[in-house]
């Protein structure tokens, strides 16, 4: 079982976005806002700009993986909200995971390296 959720509804995604602050980079923009529970919700956003249906799925896949393998790392009681940029469309999976943690790092809910 993991330990996140996705956002799904349309009112969540508009709550992150109007009452969120935003971090961009080439790549991804990332937008952050508290939830009030344990866990972290995410959700992507690809739009037609990035590409067809074929090439959507492919950076969603990359951005949930990326997600996936390092949500450790992630403050918690958080929702956030990826959405990917057209540049992500030409991105490999390291690129798309070095995007993620960037932003994280930029916005501060990334825990630090105390090790």
């Amino acid at each position: 079982m993991k330990s996140w959720e996705s956002l799904k509804k349309q009112q969540d995604f508009r709550n992150c976005y109007r009452s969120g602050r935003s971090y961009a980079n080439r790549y991804l923009v990332l937008y952050v806002c508290g939830n009030g529970k344990e866990g972290n919700r995410i959700g992507i956003s690809v739009s037609k700009k990035v590409g067809n249906s074929v090439v959507r799925h492919r950076v969603t896949r990359l951005i949930r993986e990326s997600y996936r393998l390092h949500q450790q790392e992630f403050n918690s009681g958080l929702d956030m909200v990826v959405v990917a940029r057209a540049g992500a469309a030409e991105a490999a999976y390291h690129e798309i995971r070095d995007a993620l943690l960037h932003l994280a790092r930029k916005s501060g809910i990334r825990k630090e390296e105390s090790e």
